[in-house]
């Protein structure tokens, strides 16, 4: 398996595995994947990583901005998201590994995620790369109906911004 750049054809398999996550309830607030205009406009151009094996992707990563604003630059959101049939392979903590040292090249200092409290694999691949519980966001939106909680993790960088 190899870790590399995202390229704009790759985007029909990462939204494939993306749709799978968000049928789960448990990856992200959105009821369906974005169109390619709309991932490409709303994640860093940089940063955008695909894990693939014998020309299969298997999992995806990329960060985006939080705010628009020049004091918050160095801050962004991780996406994360590996195809169920490759879960427990360790793909995501390669993917994990290797958007943190592009984050870095790039000048990130902060990497978040807003995560479920019911994706435990989730939670347990940010704490093995180094994030930490910031806290806990009770009923932060809504979903089918249903008030939501998301556990709040970083991870700052010993590289940039110290």
């Amino acid at each position: 398996m190899q870790i590399r750049y995202f390229e704009s054809q790759d985007y029909q398999a990462v939204q494939a595995i993306y749709q799978e996550g968000i049928a789960t309830d448990h990856a992200t607030f959105q009821t369906a994947a974005k169109s390619w205009e709309e991932f490409d406009q709303d994640m860093h151009s940089h940063s955008r990583l695909v894990a693939v094996s014998q020309d299969v992707i298997l999992g995806w990563a990329a960060i985006s901005p939080i705010s628009t604003r020049a004091v918050y630059s160095g801050i962004a959101e991780v996406s994360i998201y590996v195809a169920i049939q490759a879960h427990g392979k360790g793909i995501g903590k390669k993917l994990m590994m290797e958007l943190i040292r592009e984050s870095e090249k790039h000048n990130i200092w902060t990497l978040q995620s807003s995560i479920f409290p019911e994706n435990i694999g989730s939670l347990k691949l940010h704490e093995s790369t180094g994030f930490r519980i910031i806290g806990k966001r009770e009923k932060i939106g809504k979903m089918n109906g249903l008030w939501r909680d998301t556990i709040l993790m970083e991870r700052r960088s010993h590289l940039v911004g110290v």
